[in-house]
């Protein structure tokens, strides 16, 4: 057998060229699989970048729901309740639409606390408001029959009893008006047009330990009265006022009550307590209670357990009717000077003779003496008596007289007149009918208005 170099050759560039294009394929092959690799090696790092990111977002997410549930939530409320409590930071991611959300969710929870919190309120203002119109009412039956008794007892310790119940039911009628004014309620009396101190005389007889307070009035003028419908208000405030002095002072310390009439035609009623004062915080708090600013809008639970109401109802009143309080003073004693101001279109002029002011009232301050000049001497009275001159001695330098010792051993070893007990009891007796009959004379006349 014959070798065809020709065959041969043709065969050998079939096989290169053959190998060539299987290494070009092989090749091509090889590079997409290597491109394809490094596509999916990228969209694998890509995944896992995303992957990582959405953790960390849901990571933040659940951050955000925590702070914002074991944080926030129960922190605005304790702080819609008192605001001692501090307001923890706000959002932990201010830039994501799910710290957005949450933010609209504590918007939503705070707005949806305050309407419940107001809702209950209001239903507590409306039962308390029920139970003291009630008690009011019959608390004034009462006030009436304990009248009724006392005009018709002619027994001096039986009266003294009388009057010492009457006195308790004052200060029982004063907490439950105080409280129906805070719930909402009107004061509960209607006067008529009344004297500044009968006023004050009325204030001070709702009140525990007003033996205590000493009133002094320096008015310019007699007659100075409230007007009716403002009457009963400012007695109110007065007593909160007065009774505020006597709990923050000492039992054997005094309150002293001044009504001054001022420039501008108001008139005020100054009520000085030598007690321990109140600190900066209180002073705040009760200047903004009395203000009236906040009336109708504070709530039950923001008055304290047991609510302080005193300032609460002074506030109402003042949104009401228009006069002005400030605690925000200090008294010469130390202690708190508290001012009620009662502006002059509450004011009114009272005739004295024809409804001249109670027994209890204060008694103006008695006026200063005019110093009388000494006599002109006349014509002809160039001489004078020899026996008015003082002695003279042998110089004739006047000599000072000396008084009789008799004179001061008398006024130093006078005695008290005893006491006749028949004649004290008929005076007393005298004095208990004079106030009865003045009582009756009182009621027919308002009897008669009526």
């Amino acid at each position: 057998m014959t070798s065809n170099p020709e065959a041969a050759l043709a065969v050998l560039g079939a096989t290169t060229v053959a190998g060539a294009v299987a290494a070009a394929a092989l090749a091509r092959s090889r590079a997409g699989l290597s491109r394809r690799c490094a596509a999916l090696t990228q969209q694998i790092a890509e995944q896992n970048e995303a992957l990582a990111t959405l953790r960390a977002r849901e990571s933040a997410q659940f951050e955000e729901l925590r702070h914002l549930v074991n944080s926030r939530l129960p922190a605005a409320a304790l702080h819609l309740i008192s605001d001692h409590h501090p307001v923890p930071d706000g959002l932990l991611n201010d830039n994501s639409d799910f710290a957005a959300q949450a933010q609209a969710a504590h918007a939503l929870f705070v707005e949806t606390l305050i309407a419940e919190r107001g809702r209950i309120d209001s239903a507590a203002r409306a039962a308390l408001r029920g139970a003291c119109t009630a008690i009011q009412a019959q608390s004034f039956r009462l006030q009436t029959l304990i009248d009724e008794l006392q005009r018709d007892c002619r027994d001096p310790e039986v009266v003294r009893e009388y009057f010492r119940i009457d006195q308790l039911n004052e200060q029982v009628l004063r907490l439950v008006q105080k409280a129906a004014i805070v719930s909402g309620s009107w004061p509960g009396l209607v006067r008529p047009d009344t004297h500044l101190p009968d006023v004050v005389a009325g204030a001070t007889s709702r009140l525990n330990g007003f033996e205590r307070i000493q009133v002094h009035t320096k008015l310019l003028v007699g007659g100075v009265g409230i007007v009716g419908r403002a009457a009963e208000p400012v007695a109110v405030a007065c007593a909160e006022l007065m009774a505020n002095a006597l709990e923050s002072s000492r039992g054997d310390l005094a309150v002293e009550v001044t009504l001054l009439q001022t420039d501008n035609g108001n008139v005020c009623i100054q009520i000085d307590d030598a007690g321990k004062g109140m600190t900066r915080e209180s002073v705040a708090r009760g200047t903004r209670l009395v203000s009236g600013e906040n009336a109708g809008k504070l709530l039950l639970t923001e008055l304290g357990d047991p609510p302080a109401l005193g300032f609460a109802a002074i506030g109402q009143l003042v949104a009401d009717h228009g006069f002005r309080v400030s605690v925000d003073q200090v008294s010469p004693y130390g202690g708190v000077r508290a001012v009620l101001a009662v502006p002059k279109h509450l004011l009114t002029t009272i005739d004295e003779e024809a409804e001249p002011p109670s027994a209890m009232a204060a008694l103006p301050a008695p006026a200063p003496r005019t110093p009388v000049p000494p006599a002109a001497a006349e014509p002809g009275e160039g001489l004078r008596d020899v026996s008015a001159l003082p002695p003279r001695d042998a110089s004739g330098l006047p000599q000072r007289r000396r008084r009789s010792g008799s004179s001061r051993g008398r006024s130093l070893t006078r005695t008290a007149r005893p006491v006749d007990p028949d004649a004290a009891g008929a005076a007393w007796g005298d004095f208990e009918q004079a106030v009865a009959a003045g009582r009756d004379a009182t009621d027919s006349e308002h009897k008669d208005k009526s």
